[in-house]
């Protein structure tokens, strides 16, 4: 199947316009679906030629202004459509099979009772899989569905019902929408219906989850009304696609869809046991991030895949922002920065970084690798600094003019750029250069002396503060900086930069406020001071030595979240970065983060010291088991947080901890949590008898599993009973990846067979995450030669979205000889984009760590 490129698309633009699709689909084959789509369009140049998609699709009839063409001059998945006229319609009715690797119209058969369900993914390119199309996202038209299914079924798509009768719904037309924004639902679906501010609302999921929504429906329902109410005031224009449906869907590939009218999550985020305060927030995130498309990205829709970042960075900057404006989440910005943030930081440092506004994205394989890190976190955390830059009125009013102007339309990095400095008053050319055009994290470092200097990628104009934390933890002093080149001086006030050097995006503008600070001058004794305080900025941060040697007493006492997750985040990437050792990242875990109250924050940097430290050898296990044993001891019982801590000493437990885990897994738990700590002594080890109040979830049971499968303590009678008390979804891919991490042969074989083959892709992925384990090189280093012979397999024929984060998961990361076989499959020049990305980002990070060494310069015995 060929893939569109930006050349053939602009060319068909100027050649056509749509008027709008009728789309009936018949879904009462239990293995095909038949779809039957007219479309009328019209082209400026009569009597010249151009195709329309329809992918892996038999084509039964086809009909061009009342001339049959014959179904045999499809040609992959174009069908040529010659010699038209200045007014067009277009009949196409196919039979395809229905989907089971994601994309397109997806069946899933729900393992509980046998119930099947259909939903449709169309994004980027797989709406053409639907229904024959001009698959590109500035051919928008209005799409009028029809849906033929078992009459026992509820139906739903895009628009508002019509009406529905024997069996028969009918849908009314959508406003003008991209094909890639169409989505249908079918099957017996449970629903809750509401209403906010004249808006219908529904939620839906499987029958079998019926009880998870029911419990959870009041919240899902306020967390929409409170967004909508913030995005009403926000744009000032109204939610423009009727009613607003939200659907947890089995086998997602993403993490949700903005399927305007109906968008599609993925089942995980409807909590089928108790949920930590962090993963609601991050579910709220989402929702909110999900409906903030309904303006950027379905209202007005970019042009051309260049621009994925006027759809993502909005859509991330807006979710954060609202979750943390309703009050619902105060320390929202905290996540932000240690979860999502970072995440872009380190894929702006890895070969494959792009702009956040990159030129020449040549065709759809290719745009779907920029769904990454980059457009979401850095795009947002840099219209962050756009809005600080320009006053957030002025940002706001920006966009309400954007939205007027290209309602129902289509607009482009230019076209947004335009709007938004007549709305500011200055030209924005220079600013998008620095910050949208060009690569790269610069890195912030206060001092020596009153100076805060930029280093790394081309010097960009910031504007951040710097705030002064005492020993106590208490802000001091807090001023702005303006820096504009190389560095600037913090000393007396500079007044506002001129937004007219935007333009230019040169020169040295000095500002301040903060008398005689810089490093350790003038600043008391045992103070910390921190660039960026507030997180106005995109940039990594460095500590003066005075600021870095009082962290560990100052950083427990800081009262403010963000302050903490910036500085946490520091520390984390001078580690990465080689500057801090992993053991003096260790001290600071030991002294500070056992009472760090915001769950997000300690587990994101206590996953940090597991993944990229521990599990390399570069810092032993023991203490962090200690760490969560005391912050557990001093965790309220029941709480989300006692949870998440629990969850997180699975993950860290070693062979000493066996028959506590062990314990969790009894009919009545009572866990001793000495059991829990470092063999040795160690300071931090708790004082409480037991893990009161701590109720044992089924995912729990699933972690601990997991974990006593991979210590060789469980095996595979104990996952086909787990199998058997869980025979839901979820379980199965539980199941798939504890399997995956049983020491034994025949286990490995199977696992990797089912992470290169299976076309069910939670099962593959569930697989690729439990293979690698460590302490079973003997059994998996074999495949470690086995992953580069097998990874065109491994993306072969599945769903590019799913294809580069399995990828990405089956990567062996932690064995060195990945090194040299990355080297050898990347120098090919015929290799899958997919595969060149994946493969090329996971072996710079795998040297980067390969490089890290423990104090002394021993480095790890793995190594």
């Amino acid at each position: 199947m060929r893939a569109l490129t930006h050349v053939e698309a602009q060319a068909r633009a100027a050649l056509i316009r749509v008027g709008g699709y009728v789309v009936t689909l018949d879904v009462t084959g239990p293995a095909t679906f038949v779809s039957s789509t007219v479309v009328d369009f019209a082209c400026a140049t009569p009597g010249a030629g151009t195709f329309v998609e329809l992918k892996d699709a038999r084509p039964d009839r086809i009909v061009l202004n009342g001339r049959p063409l014959d179904p045999a001059t499809l040609q992959g998945n174009r069908l040529p459509l010659p010699g038209l006229l200045a007014a067009n319609r277009l009949e196409v009715t196919f039979t395809a099979d229905y989907s089971h690797t994601g994309e397109g119209l997806h069946r899933h058969v729900d393992p509980e009772d046998g119930e099947v369900y259909l939903s449709g993914q169309a994004p980027l390119d797989e709406a053409q899989r639907i229904f024959a199309c001009f698959d590109q996202p500035d051919l928008k038209a209005p799409i009028t569905l029809t849906v033929t299914a078992p009459a026992q079924w509820t139906v739903r798509g895009n628009a508002p019902l019509a009406q529905a009768r024997d069996g028969r719904w009918e849908f009314a037309p959508t406003p003008p929408l991209a094909p890639y924004l169409f989505t249908v639902l079918a099957g017996p679906w449970h629903e809750r219906r509401g209403e906010h501010d004249g808006i219908p609302l529904g939620l839906l999921c499987r029958r079998s989850l019926a009880p998870h929504l029911d419990a959870d429906a009041a919240e899902l329902f306020a967390a929409t009304a409170a967004s909508f109410d913030r995005y009403h005031e926000l744009f000032g224009v109204r939610y423009p696609f009727g009613k607003y449906d939200q659907a947890f869907v089995p086998d997602l590939a993403g993490g949700a869809v903005e399927n305007p009218g109906l968008v599609t999550y993925r089942e995980e985020f409807l909590f089928r046991t108790g949920a930590t305060d962090y993963e609601r927030l991050r579910r709220f995130v989402v929702m909110a991030h999900e409906m903030a498309h309904m303006w950027f990205g379905d209202l007005v829709t970019l042009r051309w895949w260049d621009d994925i970042w006027l759809n993502e960075a909005f859509a991330e900057l807006m979710g954060w922002r609202v979750a943390a404006g309703t009050g619902r989440y105060p320390a929202a910005a905290a996540d932000f920065v240690l979860w999502r943030k970072r995440w872009g930081m380190l894929a702006d440092q890895r070969p494959s970084t792009h702009p956040v506004a990159p030129s020449g994205v040549a065709d759809t394989t290719a745009a779907f690798l920029n769904f990454d890190g980059i457009s979401y976190a850095k795009g947002a955390a840099v219209l962050r600094q756009l809005s600080v830059l320009l006053g957030d009125d002025v940002f706001l009013a920006g966009l309400r003019a954007y939205f007027e102007r290209f309602r129902f339309g289509n607009a482009t990095l230019a076209d947004f750029l335009a709007v938004l400095g007549s709305s500011a008053g200055v030209d924005l050319t220079g600013w998008a250069s620095l910050w949208l055009r060009s690569t790269g994290v610069n890195t912030l470092r206060a001092g020596p002396g009153p100076v805060v200097h930029q280093t790394g990628a081309p010097p960009r104009p910031h504007r951040f503060h710097i705030g002064v934390y005492d020993r106590r933890g208490a802000l001091i002093h807090r001023a702005p900086v303006t820096l504009d080149g190389d560095s600037a001086t913090i000393g007396d006030p500079g007044g506002p930069a001129a937004l007219g050097g935007l333009a230019e995006a040169g020169g040295s503008v000095a500002a301040g406020g903060l008398a005689a600070a810089g490093g350790s001058a003038g600043l008391p004794e045992g103070s910390v001071l921190l660039p960026n305080d507030g997180d106005d900025t995109y940039a990594k941060l460095r500590l003066d030595p005075a600021s870095l040697a009082a962290l560990p007493a100052v950083l427990p006492a800081i009262a403010d979240p963000l302050a903490r997750a910036l500085l946490w985040t520091a520390a984390m990437d001078a580690t990465h970065d080689g500057e801090l050792s992993p053991a003096a990242f260790l001290a600071l875990l030991e002294t500070a983060l056992a009472g760090e109250p915001e769950t997000a924050v300690l587990v994101e940097v206590l996953g940090f010291a597991r993944d990229s430290l521990a599990r390399r050898g570069l810092i032993p296990f023991g203490p962090l088991a200690a760490l969560c044993a005391a912050a557990l001891s001093a965790t309220k019982p029941g709480s989300g947080r006692q949870f998440a801590l629990a969850t997180a000493m699975t993950t860290v437990a070693g062979p000493g901890q066996v028959a506590v885990l062990e314990d969790w897994l009894a009919d009545d738990p009572v866990s001793v949590l000495t059991g829990l700590a470092a063999p040795t002594s160690h300071p931090l080890l708790p004082q409480a008898d037991g893990l009161a109040g701590l109720v044992v979830t089924q995912d729990l049971r699933w972690e601990v599993l997991g974990r006593l499968v991979a210590l060789g303590a469980a095996g595979e009678r104990d996952i086909a009973a787990e199998e058997r008390r869980d025979p839901s979804s979820r379980g199965a891919e539980h199941a798939a990846r504890c399997r995956a991490a049983v020491p034994d042969a025949a286990a490995k074989a199977d696992a990797w067979e089912r992470i290169v083959r299976d076309e069910r892709p939670r099962l593959a992925m569930a697989a690729a995450t439990g293979f690698w384990q460590p302490g079973q090189e003997p059994l998996t280093d074999p495949y470690v030669g086995r992953f580069f012979t097998d990874a065109p397999a491994m993306v072969a024929g599945r769903y590019q979205l799913f294809a580069m984060t399995l990828v990405r998961q089956a990567f062996p990361r932690y064995a060195p000889g990945s090194l040299r076989l990355a080297e050898d499959l990347l120098s090919r020049e015929d290799l899958d984009p997919v595969l060149r990305r994946g493969i090329g980002d996971a072996a710079d990070e795998l040297k980067i760590f390969r490089d890290l060494v423990e104090d002394g310069g021993h480095r790890s015995t793995r190594w």
